[in-house]
């Protein structure tokens, strides 16, 4: 009995360490690999947008044929490392696939928030019902985000995206957060170099909403989530393919720090 008690004692200190490797760092590398990597259980909380496979549309993607602003838009050159055209087959494995690590790495009071969005293909509307299928899906949360562009006049101008809350059983809001109703309005964020950024006020009304102390966004891109995280006082663990985007990343959390700094500096000396 003591033999197996310490078995057990020395699993979850292994454990431990392990997942302590990963505490507010933005880690380069795939994303499936690196979750592929870490301890099953380990984490409170995941908060990702993926890259939306926007250029595989039957739209042509962002291609504006009037050759309007829109043709200067950093999206229609893709990301760094990924020009966001699967063939939609292999872009919806990918996601379940991400979707099953998340869920293995989640704790039993777990949730994932995963924000994408919906589109229409060949005159039908695409849910991404094919991506979060089979997995817990507590809630959706619609983003509207204000503004927006479309060049199609079979349908109205979509002015919103929607966040899959994704939670194991056992999972509870923080007290009164759920005062919040499902429709949140933030408008999109205008002053960062990345493609695609969560506005901060976004990810902190999640973070905010949670108990979660060890918080992982797979798809960091420019740190969003992480100075989210370190504003409310919790650890995060990012993944990024990019090293463009994790120099970006490490620049913003190194900023926002120097300023956290300068400011408690000036609190203590008045």
């Amino acid at each position: 009995m003591a033999n197996k008690l310490l078995l057990i004692l020395c699993y979850y200190k292994k454990e431990k360490i392990l997942i302590e490797k990963f505490l507010n760092k933005i880690i380069p590398g795939d994303c499936l690999e690196v979750m592929r990597s870490m301890p099953e259980k380990s984490i409170d909380l995941v908060i990702t947008s993926p890259p939306y496979n926007i250029k595989n549309s039957t739209g042509n993607g962002l291609k504006n044929p009037n050759k309007g602003k829109w043709q200067n838009a950093r999206l229609v050159h893709g990301y760094a490392t990924h020009n966001d055209a699967m063939p939609h087959e292999e872009y919806v494995k990918w996601q379940r696939d991400c979707l099953t690590e998340m869920m293995r790495l989640l704790k039993d009071d777990g949730a994932i928030f995963y924000n994408h969005k919906w589109r229409v293909q060949g005159g039908l509307l695409q849910d991404r019902s094919d991506i979060v299928s089979g997995f817990p899906v507590r809630q959706i949360i619609i983003w509207k985000r204000k503004g927006g562009i479309n060049f199609n006049p079979g349908y109205f101008l979509p002015t919103y995206e929607v966040i899959y809350l994704i939670a194991k059983k056992k999972f509870k809001l923080a007290p009164k957060a759920n005062r919040h109703g499902d429709v949140w309005e933030f408008m999109q964020e205008t002053k960062n170099p990345h493609p695609a950024p969560f506005p901060l006020s976004l990810i902190e009304r999640i973070v905010s909403s949670t108990t979660a102390q060890i918080i992982l966004d797979p798809f960091m891109g420019s740190g969003t989530t992480a100075i989210a995280a370190l504003k409310y006082k919790r650890n995060f663990i990012g993944i990024e393919i990019a090293r463009e985007y994790v120099d970006m990343a490490n620049k913003r959390i190194k900023e926002y720090l120097t300023e956290l700094k300068f400011n408690f500096d000036n609190v203590q000396h008045k």
